[in-house]
C-alpha cells in the first residue's frame, strides 16, 4: 500500500512510527505498512460464495455453497494460530464473507485473541443488526468495494441494484460508528470514475479510500487488456494526489491510499522532489520503511479451502495446507525455496527490476503480474510504469 495522504499531503512523519519501534504489534492500524518485524497481515478468504458476479473476481466465486471450506473450528485453530504467531492483522474476505453465518462468531474470537479484524465485502449483505453486533464487538475496519457510480459500478458486478445496495451497506457501518471506506479497483472500464469516487467519500463522509492496481487474476486474468497503459496509469497517479491534496487543503484529512503497484512510491517520491525537496525526504525514508510489495512476508492469504498463498490474487501456487500444518509453520518453513526467495525478492528478480534503483522502495513490485503475463515469477513486473531515466 502506497499512503497517498500520509506521503504526499504530511499525514505521517517518520518520527510517528519511530515512536513505537516500528513493532507491529505496537503501531497503530495506519501506521503497520511500516513495521519492521513484518509478522504478516493475513487475508482469509473464509468462503468462495458471493452474491454477485463480478467481472474481475479474483476467487471465480459464484452464489453456491462449496464444500471444501474450513468450518467454524478450523478457522478458530487459524485464528489461534495467527495470533500465536503474532499477525497483528486478520482480514475476512472471500467470496463474499457475509454469506458465513458465523462470521460475528469468527471475528469476535480473533478480537478476543488481540487481532485487528476487519472485514472485506461488497457490501450489500450489511444489515442494522449485522452491524451492531460488529460494532459491539469491535470490529476495526470494513472495506466496500465500489466500481464507480451507479451504472458502472452495476455493470461490474452483474447484478442491477448492487450500487445502492452497497451504498447503503456503507451508511449503515458509518451510522453505526464502525470506519468503513471505499476499496476500488482501476481498469480501463472505470479510471474516469476516479473522481467521483472523490465527490463520493466527501458527500458520504467516508473517510478512507484505496485505488487497487489492477492484477490479474481470477476473471480477470482473461482482461489483461482491460489493464491501463503506462500513461494512462501516470494520469490515474496524479488525479489520485491532485483529489488528495485538495481534500487536506480543504480541511478533510481522508486515508487516501494506492495498492498493488509498487511503482507508485518512487513516482510520488519524485513528484515531491519537484515540489517539495524537504519533504521528499522525508518521504523517502518513510518509502524505505514499508520497502515495497510484501507477498510472501508482510501479508499472506489463506484461501477457503486452507491452502497458504503469498497474497490473495497469487492461486496458482501454494505452500501447504492449514489442516495439515499450522500457518505459522508454513510461513517460515526454510525447506521451500519459493518461500525463502519471497523474503528476499531483491536478489531474484531479472531485467530492469534487478538494476533499478528503487528496488528497495518497491521491493520487486508485483511478481503474480509478472508471471501472467511472461511465466517467469521473477521477470519485470508489465505494470511498472516508470521510465528508464526515472529508474536510473
Amino acid at each position: 500500500m502506497i499512503g497517498i495522504s500520509k506521503l504526499y499531503c504530511g499525514g505521517v512523519e517518520p518520527s510517528d512510527v519511530l515512536r513505537y519501534g516500528a513493532e507491529s504489534g505496537k503501531l497503530p492500524s495506519h501506521l503497520l505498512q511500516f513495521s519492521k518485524d513484518k509478522r504478516p497481515v493475513v487475508v482469509w478468504n473464509a468462503t468462495r460464495r458471493c452474491n454477485l458476479k463480478c467481472v474481475h473476481c479474483y476467487s471465480n466465486s459464484q452464489n453456491i455453497q462449496y464444500s471444501d471450506e474450513l468450518n467454524t473450528d478450523e478457522g478458530k485453530r487459524l485464528i489461534s494460530d495467527l495470533a500465536s504467531f503474532g499477525c497483528p492483522v486478520i482480514l475476512f474476505s472471500g467470496g463474499e464473507p457475509l454469506t458465513r453465518k458465523d462470521l460475528p462468531e469468527l471475528v469476535q474470537f480473533a478480537v478476543d485473541k488481540g487481532m485487528r479484524a476487519v472485514i472485506s465485502t461488497n457490501g450489500t449483505l450489511i444489515t442494522k443488526e449485522k452491524a451492531a453486533i460488529f460494532s459491539k464487538i469491535g470490529l476495526s475496519y470494513v472495506g466496500v468495494s465500489i466500481d464507480g457510480m451507479k451504472e458502472v459500478h452495476d455493470r461490474f458486478r452483474g447484478v442491477k441494484g448492487a450500487f445502492n445496495a452497497s451504498m447503503n451497506g456503507i451508511r449503515i457501518c458509518r451510522d453505526a460508528g464502525i470506519k468503513v471506506g471505499v476499496r476500488f479497483t482501476i481498469s480501463k472500464r472505470n479510471f474516469s470514475e476516479i473522481p467521483s469516487i472523490f465527490d463520493l467519500i466527501e458527500r458520504e463522509d467516508i473517510p478512507r479510500a484505496c485505488f487497487y492496481h489492477f492484477v490479474y487474476s481470477g476473471r480477470g486474468s482473461a482482461l489483461i487488456e482491460e489493464d491501463l497503459s503506462h500513461d494512462e496509469t501516470r494520469k490515474v497517479v496524479d488525479v489520485i494526489m491532485d483529489r488528495t491534496r485538495d481534500l487536506f487543503n480543504r480541511g478533510m484529512q481522508k486515508e487516501i491510499l494506492t495498492v498493488d503497484n509498487h511503482a507508485d512510491g518512487p513516482y510520488v517520491y519524485l513528484r515531491m522532489l519537484r515540489e517539495d525537496p524537504e519533504r521528499a525526504a522525508e518521504v523517502l525514508e518513510l518509502l524505505k520503511m514499508n520497502a515495497g510489495n510484501s507477498s510472501g512476508n508482510g501479508i499472506g492469504c489463506v484461501s477457503w479451502d486452507g491452502e497458504v498463498h503469498a497474497d490473495q490474487f497469487w492461486r496458482n501456487i501454494s505452500f501447504g495446507n492449514v489442516r495439515k500444518r499450522p500457518f505459522s509453520e508454513i510461513w517460515l518453513d526454510t525447506t521451500n525455496e519459493l518461500m525463502v526467495q519471497l523474503k528476499d525478492k531483491r536478489s531474484h528478480v531479472k531485467g530492469r527490476c534487478a538494476t533499478c534503483r528503487w528496488l528497495d522502495v518497491c521491493g520487486g513490485n508485483f511478481r503474480a503480474r509478472a508471471e501472467a503475463v511472461s511465466g517467469d515469477i521473477w521477470a519485470p513486473d508489465p505494470a511498472c510504469y516508470l521510465t528508464d531515466g526515472e529508474i536510473g
